[in-house]
């Protein structure tokens, strides 16, 4: 079996990394419906809120996922919704396609679930875009539960 780890992701790798998620971010946000300028509006309120002066708020995690090689085959971050609030989230979660469907995913988030729990986390939640099949299969496989869904009815 091919061991995952939780690597905290250095200070100075943190700014490209944000770059990198955010354009993803946006692109998924477009994908699912949104207008380029609502994505960017989001993407916006994202950073200020998260992580002012670039880096993330206190008590927020940002862990490289790496494997038994040490290679970093991903990304991970969590932290609480609200400052001082025991409801945390999974704002992030991202493997390399190369290295998708070995487990990376799944003991990534277990072993940021243990972090949580550990640091007074009472629940933690996480948003899925419809269209990303595989993760929602992921989530319900570790526990999640479905809390609320957006739909939407393009009038094209």
């Amino acid at each position: 079996m091919t061991e995952t780890r939780l690597v905290a992701m250095p200070t100075e790798r943190i700014p490209e990394w944000l770059d990198t998620a955010m354009a993803d971010y946006v692109t998924s946000r477009m994908r699912a419906g949104e207008t380029r300028e609502q994505a960017r509006a989001n993407e916006q309120r994202s950073r200020e809120q998260w992580f002012p002066g670039g880096q993330p708020l206190p008590d927020h995690h940002v862990w490289d996922v790496v494997d038994d090689s040490d290679t970093v085959v991903g990304y991970l971050w969590i932290g609480p919704f609200a400052v001082g609030s025991t409801e945390w989230w999974v704002f992030n979660v991202e493997i390399a396609e190369e290295h998708r469907r070995l487990g990376h995913a799944r003991r990534a988030l277990e072993a940021a679930h243990r972090v949580a729990r550990h640091e007074g986390a009472t629940s933690i939640g996480l948003n899925v875009f419809g269209y990303n099949d595989g993760a929602r299969e992921l989530y319900e496989r570790l526990g999640y539960g479905v809390t609320s869904v957006q739909m939407k009815l393009p009038l094209d």
